[in-house]
């Protein structure tokens, strides 16, 4: 295997985990450095969380240090690697770096006599699996001398890229032989040594529990997902406004997943939740949510209610936690929601969490209007010390943007390569990759960040 790639992308990280998950599926290891001594590699690496001395006193693993490579050494050098590859048994080889190796070369005939010799000695005849790093010079995309990579098996590129702003780092396999890929670009992550992202799916729950609500720390509220309360340092203060705005990469689905567990930490603790939802309103839906949480009918019609802005109900289906918009005047509207909402007409002293769509409040209202029913919600909801959540669509006319002035939090949602990330814009946050984390008995956002 050929791995490539710019100083700072983490070959050495993706070739240490490669050889430590080796190491503990009991298959002997071993790395040959032409860049750092022995002592260094093992220190960086405990510093990881990855022990390596433990199998050195095993004699399952060895590091090979040599730091100078002269061409009248070079059949010297390739005798004592296959030595200590033969000798300590090892399955699985690390060159670090062939580009160091192949710089004594003057003839690119002679850099593929000797990646000839490294396969047909070392990798066919031992059996053991080889990735040799080569070093990609800043600002070039061209791999070594143009032959290693049409001899290797396998060439992996790992990239350190932007997303609004923000580092962004991509695997690309140009190609494993005899292998069909099905995806050729993920993301990844050096964050607990390294870990690439599989493309996004929501995972199903296999034996479903009841939704255990996180206790609210001081003066704020928690988003019923631990990773989502730390990114945001520690929950959402009350009386915040928080706009989440996905890009067309991507679906409900997602949003719905990321932000469920925070209705359903409001629900859970008795308290009220809000919702005027999207054009593609579907009541069946959002109670099916509801209820795969482990939450029961009757918290669901007593503490959740629909804001309907689509059609006016048949008498036979007239639901008591749906409140009828009719579009028109938005304080008229919002007069009625007062006055229809139990928990908002009693005046409890339990804070709320009120969901806004910002494509159904502004289709229904218009700008000018919807732009006044959002300002006024926003200062109801920050004199009650309770919550508001916008959610929007990416948009062309920077819809986004003319509200910034009421929101506290602005959270960006979109898709790269397959998997789903995160960021805040609003306080600026690092990117993270979302993942789903059914262990509890109920989906919820795993998340971790890109570094």
């Amino acid at each position: 295997m050929l791995l490539a790639g710019n100083p700072g992308s983490g070959k050495t990280m993706f070739s240490a985990r490669y050889l430590h998950h080796g190491l503990k599926l009991n298959e002997p290891g071993l790395y040959v450095s032409f860049a750092e001594n022995r002592e260094t590699f093992l220190a960086n690496m405990r510093r990881i969380g990855l022990d390596f001395e433990k199998y050195v006193s095993q004699k399952r693993f060895e590091f090979l240090d040599l730091f100078t490579v002269k061409e009248q050494g070079i059949e010297i050098i390739l005798e004592s690697i296959m030595g200590v590859a033969d000798a300590s048994g090892a399955k699985r080889l690390v060159i670090d770096s062939f580009s160091a190796l192949a710089q004594a070369f003057k003839d690119p005939i002679d850099v593929r006599v000797i990646v000839h010799t490294v396969l047909s000695r070392i990798v066919r005849k031992s059996d053991c699996t080889t990735i040799m790093i080569e070093e990609v010079p800043l600002g070039e995309s061209k791999i070594g001398y143009g032959v290693e990579e049409f001899v290797a098996d396998a060439v992996i590129v790992l990239k350190t890229g932007e997303l609004d702003g923000r580092p962004l780092r991509d695997l690309e396999i140009v190609k494993i032989r005899g292998t069909e890929l099905v995806e050729k670009k993920l993301v990844f992550t050096l964050k607990d040594c390294f870990r690439v992202f599989q493309p996004f799916r929501l995972k199903p729950v296999e034996k479903q529990v009841q939704f255990q609500p996180i206790p609210d720390p001081p003066g704020r509220f928690s988003t019923g997902t631990p990773d989502l309360d730390a990114m945001l340092g520690g929950g959402i203060p009350r009386g915040s406004t928080v706009l989440l705005e996905k890009d067309e990469k991507t679906s409900r689905a997602e949003y719905d997943f990321l932000m469920a567990p925070l209705a359903m930490n409001f629900a859970a603790q008795g308290r009220g939740v809000l919702i005027l939802p999207s054009v593609l309103f579907d009541y069946g839906a959002v109670r099916e949510m509801v209820l795969s949480y482990g939450l029961s009918e009757k918290v669901f019609q007593s503490q959740i209610v629909l804001l309907d802005h689509q059609r006016l109900p048949h008498p036979e289906d007239v639901r008591p936690n749906v409140v009828q918009l009719k579009g028109v005047d938005a304080m008229d509207d919002l007069l009625n929601v007062l006055e229809s909402v139990t928990w908002l007409k009693s005046g409890r002293d339990q804070p709320a969490l009120v969901s806004v769509s910002l494509d159904a409040g502004l289709s229904l209202y218009g700008e000018a209007q919807g732009r006044r029913l959002l300002d006024l919600t926003a200062s109801t909801v920050r004199g009650r010390a309770s919550l508001f959540l916008l959610v929007g669509r990416e948009s062309p006319d920077n819809l986004t943007d003319k509200i910034s002035s009421i929101v506290d939090f602005h959270l960006k949602l979109t898709r790269e390569h397959g998997s789903l990330l995160l960021y805040g814009v609003k306080p600026r946050t690092p990117l993270y990759a979302v993942e789903t984390d059914t262990s509890k008995g109920y989906p919820i956002p795993r998340l971790t960040p890109i570094v």
